[in-house]
């Protein structure tokens, strides 16, 4: 669609107007968040005028999502610094994935206090505890780690974000790694919690119940792939009975697969943890394991060079 646009402004001057030239801005807008963000910055914004100004307007980067596997490398950092700029610190909701991603993060960091949503492939925990510093608004935070994070880190990501509310972790490397005092510092910590999703982590029945105890408005509760847990008696009931949308999907040394994953017969099918008013901006797909197969989209070029028709 991209090249036939661009095919089509390129055309002779009595050629009839391209038709998506006529349409109001903000459906123009509304169609364009849905191509990747190097696709707007290298293709869209330079098709006419007004997809231009459209692709300059600051509400077409209040959500981002950049994967550096799907640029060149020469190109990452150009495109980063634009689709950060462009948000002209409106940025509200923020997926980074990638290698190297640490020092996008912090330049982001430094220009989006007004975050709420930041999902992470986490690499250098360090780089992600220093920006998560310059986030205080953050409501919803969504880590796959390579590396460990310590019960310290946790209390770095607490302190710095007193409204969290959704929170999910995921080890990468270390599957089914001890978790308990982590749980517990979850249930101790952050009292604010309406959704959590625990992956591949060990878990002792007493960190599940500190999550049930110190989280009083939790109603999404996802443990998949977590050892340790022993949900016969009446810690599966009070799950149950308590949380609205919950998945207890515990390992078995037994047998890992034998079982299916325990949800609530209070589990709504199509709940979408983001219909929260306070959230409404959020866009993400609960269903699916890895919190990064689901994210809308946008991204490229320096926006210092003000020709849409870059060299």
């Amino acid at each position: 669609m991209i090249q036939t646009a661009v095919a089509a402004s390129s055309s002779s001057s009595a050629a009839p107007t391209p038709p998506w030239i006529e349409l109001p801005e903000d459906l123009t807008a509304n169609i364009l968040k849905r191509l990747d963000v190097e696709e707007i910055l290298e293709s869209a914004q330079k098709v006419c005028s007004t997809w231009w100004r459209v692709c300059k307007n600051p509400a077409m980067w209040r959500v981002i999502d950049f994967d550096s596997h799907r640029c060149a490398s020469h190109n990452v950092r150009n495109i980063w610094l634009c689709a950060v700029d462009r948000s002209q610190g409106q940025l509200l909701e923020l997926k980074l994935s990638g290698s190297r991603m640490d020092d996008l993060l912090a330049y982001a960091a430094e220009r989006s206090s007004q975050l709420r949503c930041l999902t992470l492939d986490v690499y250098l925990i360090h780089t992600v505890l220093m920006s998560i510093k310059k986030l205080p608004q953050l409501e919803e935070l969504h880590l796959i780690a390579r590396s460990r994070f310590t019960l310290q880190d946790f209390e770095t990501i607490v302190v710095s974000c007193p409204t969290l509310k959704s929170f999910t972790y995921e080890e990468f490397w270390n599957c089914n790694r001890e978790f308990t005092d982590h749980a517990v510092a979850i249930g101790k910590t952050m009292p604010n919690l309406r959704h959590l999703r625990l992956f591949n982590l060990s878990i002792e029945n007493k960190g599940l119940e500190a999550i049930l105890d110190g989280c009083p408005g939790l109603e999404s509760l996802h443990l998949q792939l977590c050892s340790g847990l022993d949900l016969q008696g009446g810690l599966g009931k009070r799950c149950s009975d308590r949380i609205k949308d919950l998945i207890l999907d515990p390992v078995s040394s037994q047998s890992e697969h034998d079982s299916e994953p325990y949800q609530s017969e209070r589990d709504q099918a199509d709940y979408d943890w983001d219909e929260d008013d306070d959230l409404s901006y959020s866009r993400h797909d609960i269903d699916g394991y890895d919190p990064f197969s689901s994210f809308p989209g946008q991204f490229w070029f320096s926006d210092y060079d003000s020709d849409p028709d870059f060299h």
